[in-house]
């Protein structure tokens, strides 16, 4: 079966649902979450971008120290988009909503009462070693070109850089174990040029809706 086919197959299967994608930082989940909802005609939100968005219109800085917001402002700001009339006859891919354990239960069920029941979650492997690497080349290039790279402050200091990924293994580590549990995490390498791993994403996907006894 070749990948329209597959694509046409996963859109079929997802219907109005959702599927959450994790991974370390810089692993990729926005830019392999953007595409993944452009190919299936879903709407795309990324948990990290309302945060930051509602931190710079509140002038609040949770999360300026690469720790996660805290639980009851995660719940506060993110879960009513579940329920925003704009999204009710959309599919949604989630870039990392409910990162810390003890949040998954509450989104798959807002996710479930919105009518876009999370289905899958998707983990993109990479290493901490590898996404050093490419947080150096950002820094690298941000650099030789004179410019600012970005206003976060976790893209700047190495740092707060760290502390994210120890948030990942310490609070995330977890809710990845809960959805594995549950038997809808889908592992998905991520050290691979960005066509190859949206290729690999789609095969597992696939591959994940078709095994017997789905």
């Amino acid at each position: 079966m070749n990948m329209e086919e597959k694509i046409n197959a996963i859109k079929t299967w997802l219907g109005r649902g959702s599927i959450d994608i994790f991974g370390l930082p810089m692993s990729g989940k926005d830019t392999v979450g953007i595409r993944l909802a452009e190919t299936l005609g879903a709407r795309f939100l990324s948990s990290g971008m309302i945060i930051r968005a509602m931190e710079a219109e509140k002038n609040k800085h949770y999360t300026d120290s690469g720790e996660l917001a805290p639980t009851d402002i995660f719940l506060e700001w993110v879960l009513p988009y579940f329920a925003r009339e704009d999204l009710r006859d959309s599919a949604l891919i989630l870039s990392s909503v409910g990162r810390w354990a003890g949040e998954e239960n509450q989104v798959m069920e807002a996710a479930e009462d919105a009518g876009h029941a999370i289905k899958a979650a998707v983990l993109l492997n990479v290493s901490e070693a590898d996404v050093m690497v490419r947080w150096e080349a950002v820094q690298e290039a941000g650099t030789r070109e004179g410019d600012e790279i970005t206003k976060r402050e976790d893209d700047r200091r190495r740092s707060v850089f760290q502390k994210r990924i120890d948030e990942f293994n310490q609070k995330t580590i977890p809710v990845l174990q809960h959805y594995q549990q549950l038997g809808i995490l889908v592992p998905v390498r991520a050290d691979m040029s960005r066509d190859e791993v949206f290729a690999e994403l789609i095969d597992k996907l696939y591959a994940f809706i078709t095994k017997p006894n789905f």
